[in-house]
């Protein structure tokens, strides 16, 4: 089926796999053209050619990296002439512990490349194009963001700072741009596979919906948020968890 050019182009940071890959691919799905981006230069080749190098470009590199963030946004412009859309979906979690134990350069490098780069790829779509032109922003956060989660809890801490950026930039970017968030639960990717890997049954029964995500999942609510069925949506973030909150509390 031939999907009918939507006129508008995309920035996902992260996605030669897991959550960024279905992001991008629901927006190559409605029409879009999308940049994606990836630390993995071979991933990220692979990734173009199966959402349609006719509609997809790739850029290489680290998310943190500043040079990195302004070539990905020169690249975007020059192949599509606009960036509507930023999903800030590239992020890091490299330790598992009790905060007590937490090495304090581990948890800079989280704060880095979780929220330092997003507000840098948020400044820079604003200034090539968004500010004049309007279009959308969308940030990754986490359950881990809005709740206490155990072991993880500088990616917590992270994705809780991610939150408030997004009321902030939702604050100072209105009316051009709408700024919203997405908080997953568990998705199964490489990246949260340590959290359900050998027991993933035992993992969903948890949930009410009784499975885990899966990056369509997360992709869906990326692409209403960039919509324009969400045109009266800022400041906002989406919890999309399987129902998982809803047995707080419960014993």
């Amino acid at each position: 089926m031939t999907v009918q050019d939507s006129g508008r182009a995309a920035l996902v940071t992260g996605a030669s796999r897991g959550i960024g890959y279905g992001i991008a691919e629901a927006l190559v799905a409605r029409g879009d053209r999308v940049c994606i981006t990836g630390r993995n230069e071979d991933a990220l080749k692979e990734a173009v050619e199966k959402l349609g190098a006719d509609r997809v470009i790739g850029v290489a590199g680290k998310a943190h990296d500043l040079e990195h963030q302004a070539v990905a946004v020169e690249r975007t412009m020059e192949a599509f002439g606009r960036v509507d859309f930023l999903i800030n979906n590239a992020g890091t979690n490299p330790v598992f512990g009790p905060m007590a134990d937490l090495d304090l350069d581990v948890a800079r490098k989280v704060y880095e490349t979780n929220v330092i780069s997003a507000l840098g790829f948020a400044q820079r779509t604003w200034k090539a194009w968004q500010s004049e032109n309007g279009g959308a922003i969308v940030n990754i956060a986490s359950v881990a963001g809005v709740s206490a989660s155990p072991f993880i809890g500088a990616y917590g801490m992270s994705k809780a700072a991610m939150v408030n950026l997004t009321l902030q930039l939702a604050h100072e970017f209105a009316p051009k741009v709408r700024v919203n968030a997405i908080a997953p639960a568990v998705v199964k990717t490489k990246f949260a596979q340590a959290l359900y890997e050998g027991r993933e049954e035992e993992a969903a029964a948890a949930y009410p919906l009784g499975r885990l995500g899966v990056p369509s999942d997360i992709g869906g609510a990326a692409a209403f948020l960039t919509s324009d069925q969400s045109d009266w949506v800022t400041g906002q973030t989406l919890v999309v968890d399987g129902g998982i909150f809803l047995n707080a509390g419960v014993g």
